[in-house]
């Protein structure tokens, strides 16, 4: 499903200071029905290879391909159909704190032109999905940062994607509400969706026992199946 090919990632200089070197040389396949860890320290650049994923960064050298597509080929106002496709589940859950769980989740649909109908049948199946049925009506302010992030994987999972890239869904959580969320990518993963986990967070890695791809020093050092995090 996902195919990196030598991928280089630079960002040019800035001000006064010099060009700075994210990722090098990086190479690695994802399968479809995956899951998988993407391991390294902050700043490792996990984010950055998530955000090449969506187009939403450039290649500097190399290629990316999903679905044997070339992802930098893709024109910018063609990117939207590539992005349906794959469900991001953020840190920091970017929910609307204006709306309740079930309009932020039919948001989603919404700006995609989805009928009544189809929002009417789909918010409450994926509430059902991240057990939020009763949250349903409450405000992000009124949840726990384990339920705003279950309103968030609910909001990726609405269009029923073929992958989930999960960047660091657990930082901001404790560890009873990082297993939970963990627990749910699982649940998710057996449905057939790719899973594609960055984290920095150990015990998370070690208790997943799933593909570990480890990124040290710009570059993979390591690509384990039923790894375990080595930094």
């Amino acid at each position: 499903m996902i195919t990196f090919e030598n991928v280089t990632k630079i960002y040019p200089p800035y001000k006064n200071k010099k060009e700075t070197v994210v990722l090098k040389e990086v190479s690695f396949q994802v399968d479809k029905g995956e899951f998988v860890c993407i391991a390294g320290k902050s700043g490792a650049g996990k984010t950055t290879l998530i955000r090449m994923i969506t187009g939403e960064e450039d290649v500097t050298e190399g290629k990316i391909f999903f679905d044997g597509e070339d992802i930098s080929k893709i024109k910018r106002r063609k990117l939207y159909k590539l992005r349906r496709r794959i469900g991001v589940i953020f840190q920091d859950y970017k929910l609307l704190c204006s709306k309740t769980v079930y309009e932020n989740i039919a948001y989603s649909l919404e700006v995609t032109g989805a009928s009544s109908e189809e929002i009417e049948k789909d918010v409450p199946e994926i509430l059902d999905v991240v057990d939020l049925v009763e949250k349903a009506q409450q405000f992000p302010e009124q949840l726990s940062g384990g339920e705003c992030q279950r309103v968030a994987i609910a909001r990726a999972l609405i269009h029923d994607p073929d992958l989930i890239l999960a960047d660091e869904p657990t930082g901001d959580l404790d560890p009873y509400h990082s297993q939970n969320i963990v627990d749910l990518l699982v649940k998710i993963n057996k449905t057939g969706t790719t899973v594609l986990l960055a984290t920095h967070d150990k015990e998370i890695v070690n208790y997943l026992e799933k593909r570990v791809i480890t990124i040290k020093d710009k570059k993979i050092t390591s690509d384990v199946k039923n790894g375990r995090f080595r930094l």
